[in-house]
Formats: C-alpha cells, sequence, structure tokens
C-alpha cells in the first residue's frame, strides 16, 4: 500500500496531495515514458517547493539589484529585510510553512548572524550599501539568507519523506558541528582545522545513506554527497549573490569575479552544521530493513 506522503502535513497541500495521485496513477498507465517525465517533473517540483522561501529571497537579490533605485527612502538591504519578514509571516499564516520549519529557520538566523557579526569585523567580506537594520557592519537580511538554507533542509526532508540507515547519534553530530562551527571563527588565530574536520564528517557519517522520494519508490544516496550536491548550489546561489552585490568579498571590490571554489569547502562543512540543526529539531526517521 502506498504511504501517505510526508507533505499532507502542510495544509496547503493536503487538499493538492489526492489530486496529485490521480496524475501519477493516469502517468502509469500511459507506459514508462510518461511514467519518468511524470516522476522527472515531479521530482523538479518537489524540489521547487523546498526552495520557496530561498528562491523568493533570490529573486528579490536580482529585482533589486536590477530595479531598485539608489536614492529610495528606504534602502536597498533595509527593504530585503522588511521583504523577508513579510514572507515568513505569510508562509506561516496560509500554511506554507510549519512550526518545525520556523523552529530552525529562527536557529539558522541566530547562527549565522553571529558568525556574520564576526567575519565581517575580520574584513573576511563586506556589505557596500547603506542600511539601517544593520548590527555592526551586517545587514539584518542576512540571517534570512542562512535561515533560507535551514528552510530548505527542513523543507526538503518533509517532501521527499526522508529515511536513514546507519545514521549517527545526534550527540556525535553535535559535537561535529561545534568544532566546525569554532573553526569558522578560531581559523583567524590559530591553524584552520577544516581538513581535519573533512576526515571528522567522513567517520561519522560516511555510513550514513538517506533515501529519498519522489513519487512511489525510495532511491537512495550517500549523505555526505547529498550535503556535497547542496553545498555546490548554494555556491552557485553565491555567485548571484555576489554579482548582484548583496554582499562582495575582498577581491570582487574593484570589479565581480566569480567566487572560489575553495568556498565549495566552507559551504559543505556549514551543511554539516545545517544538517544537524534540522536534526535537532526534527527527529530523523531510521529506515526499516
Amino acid at each position: 500500500m502506498h504511504q501517505m506522503s510526508k507533505a499532507s502535513y502542510w495544509p496547503a497541500l493536503a487538499n493538492l496531495v489526492q489530486t496529485e495521485k490521480s496524475m501519477g496513477h493516469w502517468a502509469e498507465q500511459k507506459g514508462p515514458f510518461t511514467h519518468f517525465l511524470y516522476e522527472f517533473v515531479r521530482f523538479g517540483v518537489k524540489q521547487a517547493w523546498a526552495c520557496l522561501f530561498a528562491g523568493l529571497l533570490l529573486g528579490l537579490l536580482i529585482l533589486t539589484f536590477m530595479f531598485y533605485h539608489k536614492d529610495a527612502v528606504i534602502p536597498r538591504y533595509d527593504f530585503l529585510v522588511l521583504s523577508a519578514i513579510l514572507i515568513q509571516v505569510f508562509m506561516i499564516l496560509f500554511g506554507l510553512e510549519t512550526k518545525e520549519e520556523a523552529k530552525v529557520i529562527f536557529l539558522f538566523h541566530i547562527v549565522g548572524t553571529v558568525m556574520e557579526i564576526f567575519k565581517t569585523a575580520k574584513g573576511s567580506w563586506i556589505y557596500p550599501e547603506p542600511s539601517i537594520l544593520r548590527i555592526g557592519g551586517v545587514p539584518l537580511f542576512t540571517g534570512f539568507m542562512y535561515a533560507s538554507v535551514g528552510s530548505f533542509m527542513a523543507r526538503v526532508s518533509r517532501l521527499f519523506d526522508f529515511e536513514f540507515t546507519h545514521h549517527p547519534k545526534t550527540s556525535w553530530l553535535v559535537i561535529l558541528s561545534l568544532l566546525i562551527y569554532a573553526n569558522f571563527f578560531m581559523h583567524h588565530y590559530i591553524y584552520d582545522m577544516r581538513y581535519f574536520l573533512f576526515v571528522g564528517s567522513v567517520i561519522v557519517l560516511g555510513r550514513c545513506t538517506i533515501y529519498y522520494r519522489i513519487w512511489k519508490v525510495h532511491r537512495h544516496m550517500p549523505l555526505l554527497l547529498s550535503s556535497f550536491l547542496a553545498a555546490l548550489f548554494i555556491w552557485f546561489a553565491e555567485n548571484i549573490g555576489t554579482f548582484t552585490a548583496a554582499w562582495v568579498y575582498p577581491n570582487q571590490k574593484k570589479a565581480w569575479e566569480m567566487v572560489s571554489f575553495g568556498k565549495l569547502g566552507s559551504w559543505f562543512l556549514l551543511m554539516i552544521i545545517s544538517y544537524t540543526l534540522v536534526v535537532l529539531v526534527q527527529k530523523p526517521t531510521e529506515r526499516k530493513v
């Protein structure tokens, strides 16, 4: 018997589940190619829904870069803050976001903002435009950029009905994540421990496999691979963010250039932290074998 999707827990989607089920049955009757095409489109739609908050925020970065007037009464960065808040309120009021996701977003906001304050003080990157809503050199919209990653992580686990084998203990994930987070600060003063942290990630998560369901059948991949793919996606988004002058790295002050591939490692480690924060709010489902 086909298991009910966890996506049905969203009030906004509950009424669509039965309709989607009928569409799938129709595609199945039409043959293998239509079956494959339906599942391919379904995967894309699920990913787009998981990226809802992140996609809207990225869209705002692009649109405000292209069309927002420099002399507007509300500075661009502050407009992004207000827009992000309105999006969050809208998503909660209309059932597009669950309470669990809101908790994850809040945690990401705090973790990201604290790191941003430190990193900008050290000159790792800057926010070149003026704003009122900021802490030190950090406009408050930056916390929502980290929160959008948390939103994606929480939503995608529900949409694809994640299950795991050989999942590590939460305590090990917390220890690893604390070491990673500390290294983001301490590498400015002592040796950068990221290579040891890469090894630690393999030791803790190397055996873990993630099972995800696009439609009826659970497919699988190593959790570390999924973390790398997510980091790659964020790296692409970061290139868009810096191109729109949302923030600027030191080598981009005179003219924009592609973000260093070395940032992929940082994003990969940040994805480990991201996953741990989600696990603390949403207990992972162990796959029955």
